[in-house]
């Protein structure tokens, strides 16, 4: 607790020194706060969120839209599509109409509206889960390594190395390839993807953990008898909570686009379950007879990497102290740039 607010006092004093205000005027903020506060000053990351934001929501309310709409992912309408033309929709626009908000799918007839927003919940929920998943074993094994003895840390550290060397992409095709058809096919994706990508996080971590254990408030709980687990869980969790989550901000994007690749590829969501890169993997024979069919999945991928890409940006940002010095000095430069300028104009007139 008094670690907290010498830490308050010393960014406030900071900010005294920079903008040239009175200390004692300057309120101490917690962390949570001061990170509010730096993401506000920035649009493109509140944009991002907000975009985020929605995509969440249409994945959760999916069968809410559906419903709406009258349709669901599944159901085959074989009269809205002309055979005679190989099976491309009948109508404008994909056979969009006020019962099928986006057409429907070329060969099949489903309603793409149905199968777009219930494949935002395979990938959203994919790439989410899988990055809790990297997340836990990074931080886990990255703490044991950094707080264990040099041969734990050595055996940890080379296990990591191998992780980090797999290549992704083949290793989740061998495995996805051999695993029987009846494992569900989500659980599967979330599962490799997490299982085989941690490595990296887990070496962010071993190296933030052994700076954060040279300081002077962990060695004194070394000191005092504390275990390391009730360390890592006490003193060391607190500061690496701010690059674990900025990394794990930009493992999302990641993820979704491995997802989207291996079901591009074939051995990822099978049907009927929709989602973003099978609707593309049916849609790379159809670009021409029906374009919106690509365009759509396509456009939603798209969107969502660059709005979390971008948001996870931001959150780094917000969350580096060392950002916030730089932006605070290049404000106080400004305003001293600016005085001088007036100064100058009232002293010529």
């Amino acid at each position: 607790m008094s670690e907290t607010v010498t830490k308050a006092a010393a960014e406030a004093v900071l900010a005294a020194q920079v903008t040239g205000t009175d200390p004692a005027s300057v309120p101490a903020t917690t962390g949570a706060r001061q990170f509010r506060r730096r993401l506000r000053t920035q649009r493109a990351a509140l944009v991002a969120a907000c975009v985020v934001a929605l995509l969440v929501l249409v994945a959760l309310a999916a069968p809410l839209l559906t419903a709406l709409e009258g349709q669901d992912p599944t159901t085959y309408h074989p009269s809205l599509i002309d055979s005679a033309r190989g099976g491309v929709p009948v109508g404008p626009l994909g056979g969009a109409d006020g019962g099928h908000w986006l057409g429907v799918e070329p060969q099949t007839g489903r309603d793409l509206f149905a199968r777009l927003v219930y494949g935002a919940r395979v990938s959203l929920g994919v790439a989410l889960a899988a990055t809790v998943f990297q997340v836990a074993i990074g931080v886990t094994m990255g703490i044991a390594a950094a707080l264990g003895r040099r041969w734990v840390d050595q055996l940890l550290s080379r296990i990591t190395d191998v992780f980090v060397a797999l290549p992704l992409m083949i290793m989740s095709l061998a495995l996805l390839a051999i695993v029987p058809a009846s494992f569900p096919r989500p659980v599967l994706v979330t599962l490799v993807i997490g299982l085989l990508s941690w490595g990296n996080i887990a070496k962010v971590v071993r190296a933030q953990t052994l700076t954060l254990k040279e300081l002077d408030h962990v060695s004194a709980a070394r000191l005092s008898g504390w275990g390391p687990w009730r360390i890592a869980r006490r003193e060391l969790l607190p500061g690496l909570a701010a690059p674990v989550i900025t990394y794990a901000a930009l493992l999302v994007p990641q993820n979704i686009t491995v997802e989207a690749a291996l079901s591009f590829l074939g051995v990822g969501v099978k049907p009927p379950t929709p989602s973003w890169g099978q609707m593309l993997t049916a849609a790379d024979v159809w670009y021409q007879a029906a374009p919106q069919y690509l365009l759509l999945p396509a456009g939603a991928l798209f969107v969502t990497v660059l709005a979390l890409t971008v948001l996870g940006d931001g959150v780094r940002t917000a969350l580096d102290p060392r950002a916030a010095s730089r932006l605070r000095v290049g404000t106080g430069r400004r305003r001293e740039n600016k005085a001088a300028a007036a100064a100058e104009q009232g002293v010529s007139s």
